[in-house]
């Protein structure tokens, strides 16, 4: 096949591939095809979609706020549900973790669960100082420290520190054997039926 029959648009078996030019035909009459789409099904479609997705919003709306009140109005949990407490692992648990606290002295319990692990010397040093200035008293109501000075003075002074009292003796103990008790750490004795 040369060029020229090529540029013609011939094929060289003398069929002509050409697309016949068109643009001279108008037909006025014809603006819309009404056989390729049903529009009053369309629009018909879109408003009934619409008014679905409304209702159906609206009334998962109202049920949601329904179970959000009939939650609130619980008293107390089921009875398989753990409380908080029960929920923690046993003792003793990990500084730093949900449930970690120490108790101090008085029974106070300092939370400290979710902090740092110097948290726990920081509520041990307070504790001690509130010992050494005298401020924490036992369950009756003694002072359980005495300040750094005042205790210095009454050594001085020959006052001495205070000390248990001693008890007389009684019948008992003829009979009694002499054994170290636990709260001296054996540098005293007691004596104790057999």
């Amino acid at each position: 096949m040369t060029r020229k029959e090529k540029s013609n648009g011939h094929r060289g078996d003398g069929h002509r591939t050409e697309t016949p030019d068109v643009s001279h035909i108008r037909n006025v009459e014809v603006t819309h095809e009404a056989s390729d789409v049903n529009v009053r099904a369309v629009l018909t479609f879109v408003v009934v979609l619409t008014v679905a997705t409304a209702t159906i919003s609206l009334g998962l709306w109202m049920l949601f706020r329904y179970f959000n009140a009939q939650e609130a109005e619980a008293k107390r949990p089921g009875p398989m549900a753990l409380s908080r407490d029960e929920r923690l692992p046993p003792e003793p648990r990990l500084q730093a973790a949900p449930g970690y606290a120490v108790t101090l002295e008085n029974g106070e319990r300092v939370d400290l669960q979710n902090q740092a692990p110097q948290a726990e010397y920081r509520v041990l040093k307070h504790e001690w100082e509130r010992v050494l200035r005298g401020e924490v008293k036992d369950q009756s109501g003694n002072t359980v420290g005495v300040p750094i000075d005042q205790a210095i003075q009454q050594v001085v002074s020959g006052e001495g520190l205070p000390t248990r009292a001693k008890t007389a003796p009684s019948k008992l103990h003829d009979y009694a054997i002499s054994l170290p008790t636990a709260w001296s750490s054996g540098r005293e004795t007691e004596k104790r039926l057999q």
